[in-house]
């Protein structure tokens, strides 16, 4: 079967019939192309949020060693037991130190009659006063021993310097043990330590905002668990010196610890927060980056998109704050940035700043 040919005319046709359609199409996206958000940036309090890992120490570890050589008589503690100063942790058979003192102390008590009974011969012209002070000499070197050897006595009952817990019991009851050799630990919880490194511009910030955030400032602790200590530190010390090898500074927190939740050694993580007042606030979004530098584009009053250059003081979830470049009543593009030219005019349906804050993830304070 033969085709009949197409008339010329209708091709002619149909071609301008799809170029118009093009054309309106393309039109259609132009048009689309140029409709953007804007919005204004907002002023509020923003709570500012830096973390830092973190090692947990008690206030007061130490390690309790035996002070004279002897066999273990009794260890009348258990590991993980709470002592309060003056308990008796470890008991050293005391035999011979019982039979030195007593020695000396006869020493000391005959030294004394001696002198008395000298004395009184001086009294009485019998003889000279060189004999009463040599004799009060010897009496005070016989003191001198029987106080050293009470000390020694008393060195085999080791007591507890303070309030803590004592750790693992290194030696057993019966045990040789020396002068010297480590018996426990002994750790004060009742306020830990936490350390933790700062970089030098972070203490820079610290020390200059100190007189005036130091109401503000919050101190927490995040456990390993992902959960918060429920107790609120403050900024115990700073470290003298900088760590020229990481260009960090050690600052410690203290935590009341009331219910021995922490314990020497532990890791956590370290939550400072202080209050920026009246920051300027955009969404992430609503930037773009160029050469590592950020920028966004601020409607004129031409209608026209210019593009500016901003500095970000910090940055949380999905907002920036921003150091410079931006005042509240700039108008910015918040959504379409992709599609904007610098120096381009275009039509933009308006936000609301608070509105726009409230859809994301962070709500400044």
């Amino acid at each position: 079967m033969r085709v009949a040919p197409v008339p010329t005319i209708l091709v002619a046709l149909l071609s301008l019939s799809l170029s118009a359609c093009n054309k309106h199409e393309e039109a259609h996206h132009e048009g689309h192309h140029h409709t953007i958000l804007a919005t204004n940036p907002i002023v509020q309090d923003v709570t500012i949020t830096q973390p830092y890992v973190s090692q947990i120490h008690s206030q007061r570890h130490i390690q309790i060693r035996a002070l004279e050589r002897g066999y273990l008589e009794a260890v009348p503690i258990k590991e993980g037991q709470v002592v309060k100063a003056g308990d008796s942790l470890f008991k050293v058979v005391p035999v011979l130190y019982q039979a030195k003192l007593d020695a000396e102390m006869a020493e000391a008590q005959l030294a004394q009659l001696e002198y008395n009974y000298t004395k009184k011969l001086n009294e009485d012209k019998v003889v000279s006063q060189n004999e009463v002070l040599l004799l009060e000499a010897k009496l005070k070197k016989a003191q001198a021993r029987a106080k050293e050897a009470a000390a020694e006595l008393a060195f085999t009952d080791v007591k507890a310097p303070y309030d803590g817990i004592v750790d693992r019991i290194q030696q057993q009851q019966g045990s040789l043990v020396e002068e010297g050799d480590v018996l426990t630990t002994l750790s004060d919880n009742s306020v830990m330590w936490v350390y933790f490194n700062v970089p030098e511009a972070r203490y820079l910030e610290y020390k200059a905002d100190l007189e005036e955030q130091k109401h503000q400032l919050r101190v927490e602790l995040v456990l390993a668990n992902g959960k918060k200590f429920p107790q609120v530190g403050t900024i115990g010390a700073i470290e003298a010196d900088f760590n020229n090898e990481t260009g960090n500074i050690a600052f410690r927190a203290d935590f009341p610890n009331p219910d021995r939740l922490l314990r020497h050694g532990q890791t956590g993580t370290v939550l400072i927060s202080r209050v920026i007042k009246d920051a300027i606030v955009i969404p992430q979004r609503a930037t773009f980056e160029t050469l590592a530098k950020q920028y966004v584009f601020v409607i004129g009053e031409d209608g026209k998109a210019h593009q500016r250059e901003i500095v970000v003081q910090n940055e949380l979830d999905d907002i920036y704050v921003i150091k410079d470049g931006l005042g509240k009543n700039d108008k910015i593009v918040l959504e379409g940035v992709r599609q904007v030219h610098d120096g381009e005019e275009v039509e933009c349906e308006f936000q609301a700043p608070a509105e726009v804050l409230g859809q994301l993830k962070y709500h400044a304070e």
